[in-house]
């Protein structure tokens, strides 16, 4: 298949969106993740709540600590919408000239779907991984990129693929539910 200007364009204003809101909630992503990875044994509990990361980060003065590992994150954002849009878009082409349909159907469009999200997954898992060390580890003692990638295996790099391939079939298992549900609110009313 040739390349489709259309395809690069909505990928590229994914990937721009993607791109604005990881920096704006970032803070808030970093303190969610340093919070859910924090070890809770006994009486070692350092947060209680999402807000202490917060006010740690003010207290100490390290509120730009928060901002730990973002451009790695929006490398990760970008490439990631990027892919998928592009995936998306391709898939959909190659199906419907495969099927000679003129449009797609709900199946059909959970499987296109579900294709370009296993394709975004695996090329962003080491970024995924690299991002999540960055958030968790102590103010101001993140590293950069290639030297949190080059401390790890490739098999570290790709840890949690398995799941993150899973969870790309969210969609699929949510859809026909909701459908589902309108279908029996409608019937009800």
């Amino acid at each position: 298949m040739e390349l489709d200007l259309e395809s690069i364009a909505e990928a590229t204003s994914g990937a721009i969106g993607a791109l604005v809101s990881t920096t704006v909630l970032y803070p808030l992503d970093t303190c969610k993740t340093k919070y859910q990875a924090e070890v809770r044994a006994k009486h070692q509990q350092k947060y209680r709540n999402i807000s202490d990361v917060l006010w740690e980060a003010i207290s100490t003065r390290q509120v730009f600590s928060l901002y730990q590992g973002l451009g790695t994150k929006n490398l990760q954002s970008y490439i990631s919408q990027f892919i998928y849009f592009y995936g998306y878009g391709f898939f959909k082409r190659l199906y419907l000239k495969k099927s000679g349909n003129t449009n797609i159907g709900a199946k059909a469009n959970l499987l296109v779907a579900a294709a370009a999200g296993a394709c975004t997954v695996i090329v962003i898992q080491p970024l995924d991984t690299a991002s999540s060390k960055m958030q968790t580890s102590e103010f101001g003692k993140a590293e950069g990129l290639w030297r949190t990638l080059s401390k790890s295996t490739w098999r570290e790099a790709f840890d949690g693929l398995g799941i993150s391939l899973l969870l790309t079939a969210n969609p699929s298992i949510q859809v026909p539910f909701s459908f589902l549900y309108i279908d029996m609110h409608y019937r009800i009313c």
